[in-house]
This record gives structure tokens, sequence and C-alpha cells, in this order.
């Protein structure tokens, strides 16, 4: 995979996504918003990929927002051209696991990014925040659904009404971020990480994000009922007898995806 502003590196299935404009702090235009959106299409395609973890060049930044030049040029109705929300939905719904390498500043879109993203991993220098007030608009590459999701509806309302920006301490307190790791140790610590999920049955893993996303919205009684749905087709899995088998026997189970 070729693109202008990211960098796509896969290894013992893990697809690294880095994105790479360090000279603007990593802030994301229409292009590189584009490149994000195809590069997880293709990924999730792709055979000898089962985690996705994203990450920012250098050790500055993840992701410091939008780019301000081309926020200052957008009209109204550019919003329903190329929409950063339907880009950041295409990372939530990803069929694959998708980890935030959060390694610097993560602000406006980039923290929407990390959102979207399904367990966020920070460096110690990290720093989150929907700073869009500050710019006279409001996050909506979905930030005030899924940070309210994820701190609580109070919590989110201070954060996006004050564009205040927290550090990796505070945003691990708030569950915006699940881990915090000295910045030397993040990129070794994620891959450690991302090798266990890859590890997992892959079918399995997907139908578990699919059950886990709609909880956030469905009711009890219909997302239980997906679970059982779901659950009632892993139980036809070549995975699922070879987990079973190899728990019986003793030993590492040999997982392929079928």
């Amino acid at each position: 995979m070729t693109f202008n502003y990211l960098r796509v590196d896969i290894k013992d299935w893990i697809a690294t996504v880095t994105i790479n404009r360090p000279e603007k702090n990593n802030a994301m235009n229409p292009d590189s918003w584009a490149e994000l959106g195809e590069a997880i299409k293709q990924l999730n395609a792709a055979d000898d990929v089962r985690v996705i973890v994203i990450t920012g060049a250098g050790e500055k930044a993840f992701v410091a927002g939008a780019d301000i030049q081309w926020l200052h040029e957008r009209k109204p109705l550019d919003i329903y051209g190329l929409a950063v929300q339907d880009v950041l939905q295409s990372v939530f719904r990803s069929y694959k696991p998708v980890i935030a390498a959060v390694n610097g500043y993560a602000l406006g879109g980039g923290c929407e990014l990390a959102l979207a993203c399904d367990i966020r991993l920070a460096s110690d220098n990290a720093k989150m925040g929907q700073t869009e007030i500050k710019l006279g608009i409001l996050p909506a590459g979905g930030g005030t659904q899924q940070l309210t999701k994820i701190v609580g509806l109070a919590k989110a309302k201070e954060l996006i009404l004050t564009g205040d920006i927290v550090d990796a301490a505070e945003a691990k307190a708030l569950g915006l971020v699940n881990h915090v790791y000295p910045q030397e140790e993040l990129m070794d610590r994620v891959y450690e990480f991302a090798q266990k999920i890859a590890s997992r049955p892959p079918v399995a893993v997907r139908m578990a994000k699919i059950a886990l996303n709609e909880s956030a919205t469905a009711d009890l009684a219909s997302g239980l009922a997906l679970e059982k749905s779901l659950q009632a087709y892993l139980f036809s899995t070549a995975d699922k007898q070879e987990g079973t088998k190899a728990f019986l026997e003793k030993r590492k189970p040999n997982f392929t995806g079928e």
C-alpha cells in the first residue's frame, strides 16, 4: 500500500498505519483523511492482517487536529463532501480491532480518531482534548457522541465546552486511554498488546467487536438477541472446534480464521 500522507507496515498479523505529516504535527488534511479511509478498507480485506495499529510520525504528536487552513476555507456544504465523520466511522466499524498508539498530542480530530479506535494506549507525554470550540466549531467527527459514551455526559460537556486538554495520567483516570507507558516503551508495549489480540481466533474477535459496538446503543433485549445469534454462528466455525479441542488436549490452539 502506497500513500502520500500515511505509512503502512505489515508484520506478524499486525498492520501499523502511521500518519506521516510530522512537519504539521500530523494534522489531517482532506487527502490524509481520504487515505486513512482507504487504508482501513484495504486492511480489512487483507488476509495477512488481524489487528490494525494507528499512530503518528515522530515523538511529538499522534494527530494534532485538522489542518487549520483547510478548516478556515471550508464552506457549510463541504461537510457533506469529504466527511471526517464517515472516515472515523469506518475506523469504529472496522472488522478488525484498531489500537491507537497515542504518542503525543491528540487534539480535535486527532482525539476523535483515538476515540474511534477500540483500544487506546498512550505514552506518558500524551495530551488529549476536543479543542474545536476554540475555533468556533464543535467536534463533528463523532466527538460529541463517542466522548460522552466513554467519560460520561457531564465530563464530556466540560471537555468540549471548555476545549481543555488533559495529560496522559488524567486521560487514563477518565477512561480515555486504557494504559499509559513511558514514551520510549510505547510501541513495544503496543505491539505486545496487539500480538495478544492477533493470537485469538479472528472470527470470534470480529463477532465480539460487533456485539460490543452495538451494546452502546441497543436495548438489552436486542443486545442479548444479537449476542446469541453471533454465538450460534461461532459454534459452526473451525476455530471453535480447534479452541475447545486444544483446551481438552492441553496444547496451544492454531486458529486459522475459519
